[in-house]
């Protein structure tokens, strides 16, 4: 009877420590304590008067956050919208202008990626205009559309161009010569090369230029959503600043923050999925 206690203690401490030793287990434990001591230093710092006077304690913060979350699509007028109705607009924008982008970066990255002659031709366009800033965009915009919400989707269309467009050409013009010279010998045509071989070959590739482009849209529309205005997440924090409603602009960080990794996590998801043979 002795014996088989001390076998069953011995089980449950060798589980017991096999669970400890699980990695995501000791991440998860490691972020929680790391949030503990951020929350803490935080409003330690805030009681002592380290910080700025405008800054708020992180129990009043945590408070503000809670009633945010708690009824985010009230809706009392254009200016007191909940901020679930700010990010539903954002999230909008951000979806048209990236389609659009996307619908045409992946047919012109194709079409540069067949021919090498074509490719070096366009590639000076394409790194002359790749490091602007998207915000350089917003006057043009606003000169030629002369309408906030078209600027908005004309902004976050051209920024996200530039990283599916350079990744479609990368992962068309470096499909296997193998793959390529088997369809040859079957006899498929040019366009069902394209359509069998080099794209399913180049998915992981655009996927990835998209997962990219998803990102930056996502960064785009706040800024510029701050300057063109209008209901959005970044006319949101900009009105709360004018309020000085400082917990308002860090709630509006957070959620800007977990939807941007659920965005990157999606286009993850698909980018697994087309990885074929990894």
């Amino acid at each position: 009877m002795d014996n088989s206690r001390r076998l069953s203690k011995q089980r449950s401490h060798f589980s017991a420590h096999l669970w400890l030793q699980n990695p995501n287990l000791q991440a998860t434990i490691l972020f929680f304590l790391l949030l503990t001591a951020l929350l803490l230093v935080w409003e330690l710092g805030v009681q002592l008067k380290l910080f700025s006077p405008v800054m708020p304690a992180a129990s009043r913060t945590i408070a503000d956050f809670w009633s945010w979350i708690v009824d985010p699509f009230y809706d009392n007028g254009p200016n007191d919208k909940g901020i679930g109705l700010h990010l539903l607009a954002s999230l909008q924008r951000v979806t048209i202008g990236f389609l659009i982008g996307s619908a045409i970066a992946i047919p012109l990255g194709i079409a540069i990626g067949l021919s090498e002659v074509v490719s070096k031709a366009v590639d000076p366009f394409i790194q002359l205009l790749r490091p602007v800033s998207p915000l350089a965009w917003l006057p043009l915009g606003l000169a030629i559309l002369k309408s906030s919400e078209a600027t908005a989707l004309f902004v976050i269309a051209i920024t996200s161009i530039a990283p599916t467009l350079i990744n479609t050409k990368f992962g068309v013009s470096h499909v296997s010569r193998d793959y390529l010279n088997v369809a040859r010998t079957l006899g498929a045509s040019r366009w069902r090369t394209i359509a069998k071989v080099i794209l399913p070959a180049a998915a992981p590739q655009i996927v990835a230029g998209l997962r990219i482009s998803i990102g930056i849209s996502w960064l785009v529309i706040v800024a510029a959503e701050m300057i063109v205005g209008g209901t959005g997440i970044g006319s949101f924090v900009w009105n709360e600043w004018n309020n000085l409603n400082v917990t308002s602009i860090i709630t509006a960080i957070v959620v800007i923050g977990l939807v941007g990794i659920l965005l990157d996590r999606l286009l993850g998801l698909l980018h697994s999925w087309v990885s074929f043979g990894q």
